[in-house]
């Protein structure tokens, strides 16, 4: 299962760095490639030599070391595995990589990475009730990090509790658990488009809609753990990147078009992105002021993003998937736009003032294809990512469209 698979392995200071030892002991047993990158604080445990000695690779230490940059800078060595292991994950370090610092080697490596990163925390049982940590850990982990531990027991310090870094034989199962995963849909490519655009009125004001882009990256994230490689093109919005997931920041319809476009060809395309349908037609340079008579907005309309990819020539997507926001006649609303839209699929779902879709946590959806009609219960809008993604693996394993 791990050979010929390449982990990153980052230790940092705390007595469980002892632990990391066996755990590059199995996973060369098993065939992984492991490199180690050793913080200062973890070298207070641990040695250089004991560490290279047993993965058989150099060991990086200095983000300033130009013998290390020539031979391996840390932006390929972050990028160059599959897996990304923290272990042990400090207080500090996890600290450090919520805020997003990149003051050593370990930090910086972590803030470029674009794969997944397995942390395994290690601590004082204090420390790890602290608000502050609890917060960094959320953090961490809504933006996709996997956690494997802490366990509970006799820590280092003489206290007990939560805190105890894993066992590297469960550490291990952690590792050899992610890579079970099935990933049906590697190979392919996949654009997904997420979030509200802002059409500009003035240098300060702008029209827009009630969008958080929560579904639109929980598509993304759903389509990249299946092993898509995802592109995720978004309008304005404070949801954190998806783990595995490229993005490109937009805020006009005219930029999400123009990225779109720009990153074709791909095989997958979901407009889940709530595109504002109007923009002014002239913008003022200045801010717009009070005279006592409301200025007149003429407004013309905004790109047509879904019906463009639908209608890409050579470079069409094989599948294309639309969101119809609707109030009031939401299925015939939703099978007229499909139609009008030339796509493949369209999802349905209310979007008036009680429904708490918009900026909410739950979505109902209406699933319309050439085969009918499908009523999906209410449900996260995780779950009905999930549900998507595994519709298109069906679809591409059915033979259609492959």
């Amino acid at each position: 299962m791990l050979d010929g698979k390449r982990i990153l392995l980052i230790i940092s200071g705390g007595i469980a760095a002892y632990k990391t030892l066996d755990l590059i002991r199995r996973l060369k047993e098993r065939g992984a490639t492991v490199r180690a990158i050793l913080t200062k604080g973890g070298a207070q445990f641990v040695t250089p030599l004991s560490v290279a000695a047993l993965s058989g690779e150099k060991v990086y230490q200095d983000l300033f070391s130009l013998t290390d940059e020539s031979e391996m800078g840390h932006i390929r060595l972050s990028r160059e595995a599959d897996l990304v292991v923290v272990a042990p994950a400090s207080a500090d370090l996890l600290a450090r990589m919520a805020s997003g610092l990149a003051d050593d080697l370990a930090t910086t490596a972590l803030l470029a990475t674009d794969k997944p990163v397995l942390i395994a925390p290690a601590m004082n049982v204090e420390m790890w009730a602290n608000p502050a940590t609890q917060a960094n850990l959320a953090l961490l982990e809504a933006r996709g990090l996997l956690r494997v531990g802490p366990a509970e027991g006799d820590l280092a310090c003489g206290e007990t509790g939560p805190g105890r870094m894993v066992e590297a034989t469960d550490l291990l199962s952690a590792i050899e658990r992610f890579f079970e995963r099935p990933t049906p849909l590697r190979g392919r490519r996949a654009l997904v488009t997420s979030g509200p655009t802002h059409e500009p009125i003035d240098p300060v004001r702008y029209l827009s809609n009630r969008s958080s882009g929560k579904q639109g990256h929980a598509i993304a994230g759903a389509l990249a753990r299946l092993g898509a490689e995802t592109v995720l093109v978004t309008g304005p919005t404070r949801q954190a990147p998806p783990p595995l997931v490229r993005v490109r920041a937009v805020t006009t319809a005219e930029e999400m078009l123009a990225a779109c476009e720009d990153e074709l060809p791909v095989e997958i395309a979901v407009c889940a992105a709530a595109v504002a349908d109007w923009r002014p037609v002239t913008r003022p340079n200045q801010k717009l002021k009070k005279d006592g008579e409301p200025p007149m907005l003429e407004l013309q309309e905004t790109p047509d993003i879904l019906a463009r990819l639908s209608a890409a020539g050579p470079r069409r997507p094989k599948l294309v998937i639309g969101f119809a926001a609707e109030t009031e006649s939401l299925v015939a609303n939703a099978e007229a736009k499909r139609a009008r839209k030339e796509c493949d699929w369209m999802l349905a779902n209310d979007v008036s003032d009680d429904s708490g879709t918009l900026g909410g946590d739950l979505n109902t959806i209406h699933f319309i294809s050439p085969d009918g009609i499908e009523d999906w219960p209410t449900q996260s809008k995780d779950a009905v990512a999930d549900t998507l993604a595994d519709l298109i693996v069906a679809h591409f394993q059915g033979g259609a469209g492959a």
